[in-house]
């Protein structure tokens, strides 16, 4: 078994270097622990349960289950674009190293430059979210054993500083365990909604709801028509997948990555979405009162959902489920953004790129530097917290619209070039190809639309979704750091031009493989 690890990762070494790049990371990451991390598979709980309130507002159990299937099926579609492209450019530039070699000469080096800088912007504002959502999971804990505690901003921030230095550490020091923890995270998260399964179904304190309620109950709370009520109510199921593509940032740390990371992403949806329905129906047939969890002052109803479905503060033992998962997702999507940006820095598009390229010779296989960028710069967004606790929720927003449009951008650029760049793919959609990638493109497109509307009407200065200002901002910053810098130091990744066989590794046509 070892000698073919050994061969395996050999053959992966040298087609690493067909792509451009040097082997400068183990390779210790098999099918199960890609599989079990990035979001899906591991954090689905956690991205079901943390923005729950967007889901009752926009409807309520109707939006939560039929909503979830259908962007679980939606979300598919883009899984197996991105897999096919994956399987041909396995590496942890990802997106933007797909759009260069996938686009025209004249515009590559520009599209692959706007989409780098819609991945950072994305990978950031992503692992800040799942560290302050964690943070604002533990608010709601302490909430159900002291109700009349309210967390100002600088507790809650305080608190998120506590979760991002767990993530930071084991990130940094616990690196060659990280493959044994998602795997871990991966069985607490099935114990744990089992355990949440029984329990709710055994007590429902606050009663049992009708099949009726529990499928079909609509009642839109956020002022919008009944049918943009409904898609507006998906944010949170679409927020629980925006960390899709980034299973791409391990690409370098794993085995046989032009097998394992299209299977991780094309079985990450279906396994996220059979146990997104098992988490989500026992609490929508013993869901509370609506109007009494929108009322949570903290304005996060999980720990109080689960008190009173439970009926006594044991409730909070299903919180601490969901708040371990959470953890767990930080840390996952923490280690993914520190590769991202450390692939980025490796292209010279970064600021001080000779710096954050670096992998640690002290601690092995870990891009301290980027690491440290990345952490920082959740650090410091998060200080807008203090500020406008509107303005950073936006963040949540921008994320999945940085990364939904990184994704959808190479996609894209193979439907306009008629997939002749991806007809030899290893993972290959074959004839199937140009569906699945135009329903993929129509989605993302429509889903960034979703996220640039306010969640509530009529608009105030506390409802508004700044999410379109800051997604602007970022490209703002970005054309400009391009016109300064990046036009005169970055051309692009590193592609050899001299052989063949430097187009594609093992790029031998073969049917899509889902087992």
């Amino acid at each position: 078994m070892a000698t073919e690890e050994l061969d395996v990762d050999l053959a992966a070494r040298e087609d690493l270097q067909k792509l451009g790049y040097t082997q400068e990371m183990s390779r210790s990451r098999g099918l199960l622990h890609i599989l079990f991390s990035k979001s899906l598979s591991a954090c689905m709980a956690y991205g079901l349960a943390a923005p729950i309130a967007t889901s009752l507002v926009g409807g309520g159990p109707a939006v939560m289950v039929w909503g979830w299937i259908l962007v679980s099926a939606f979300t598919q579609a883009l899984a197996l674009s991105l897999a096919e492209t994956c399987s041909k450019y396995p590496t942890s530039a990802g997106a933007y190293y797909w759009c260069f070699r996938l686009a025209s000469p004249r515009y590559k080096v520009l599209l692959s430059w706007v989409n780098g800088w819609l991945t950072m912007v994305g990978v950031w504002t992503i692992a800040l979210s799942a560290t302050f959502g964690t943070a604002q999971l533990v608010v709601a804990g302490v909430g159900i054993y002291h109700p009349n505690w309210v967390a100002t901003p600088w507790q809650t921030y305080v608190i998120f500083l506590g979760v991002t230095a767990v993530a930071l550490v084991f990130c940094l020091f616990f690196n060659k365990y990280l493959p044994i923890i998602d795997v871990i995270c991966a069985c607490w998260t099935a114990l744990g909604i089992v355990v949440i399964l029984v329990c709710l179904s055994v007590k429902a304190a606050a009663g049992r709801r009708p099949v009726s309620f529990a499928l079909g109950g609509f009642d839109a709370a956020s002022g919008w028509a009944p049918g943009w009520s409904f898609f507006i109510g998906l944010l949170p199921v679409t927020y629980t997948y925006a960390a899709i593509g980034m299973i791409a940032s391990m690409a370098e740390e794993v085995h046989d990555p032009s097998k394992i990371l299209p299977r991780a992403m094309a079985w990450s949806v279906p396994i996220g979405a059979i146990w997104g329905v098992v988490f989500l129906l026992p609490i929508v047939f013993t869901l509370p009162d609506v109007a009494t969890l929108l009322s949570v002052p903290s304005g996060q109803p999980i720990g109080v959902m689960f008190t009173l479905a439970m009926g006594s503060n044991g409730g909070g033992f299903a919180g601490c489920i969901v708040f371990v998962i959470g953890l767990f997702c930080a840390i996952s999507i923490s280690c993914a953004a520190s590769r991202a940006t450390w692939a980025f820095a490796r292209d010279k598009a970064i600021p001080f790129h000779a710096h954050f390229s670096k992998i640690s010779s002290h601690i092995s296989d870990v891009p301290v530097n980027a690491l440290f960028l990345s952490t920082a710069i959740q650090v410091l967004l998060g200080l807008i917290y203090l500020g406008s606790s509107t303005a950073f929720n936006a963040f949540v927003g921008v994320a999945v619209m940085c990364l939904g449009a990184s994704y959808t951008m190479p996609v894209a650029i193979s439907l306009a070039n008629r997939r002749k760049d991806v007809r030899d793919a290893p993972f290959s959609l074959r004839r199937a190809g140009n569906v699945v990638n135009g329903i993929a493109v129509l989605w993302i497109v429509f889903a960034m639309v979703l996220f640039s509307m306010p969640a509530v009407i009529p608009v105030t200065g506390v409802t508004m979704n700044y999410a379109s200002v800051v997604f602007v901002g970022f490209a703002a910053i970005s054309a400009m750091w391009y016109m300064i810098n990046g036009r005169y130091h970055y051309s692009g990744p590193p592609v050899p031009r001299d052989t063949p066989s430097a187009q594609s590794p093992r790029s031998t046509p073969a049917p899509s493989k889902l087992d």
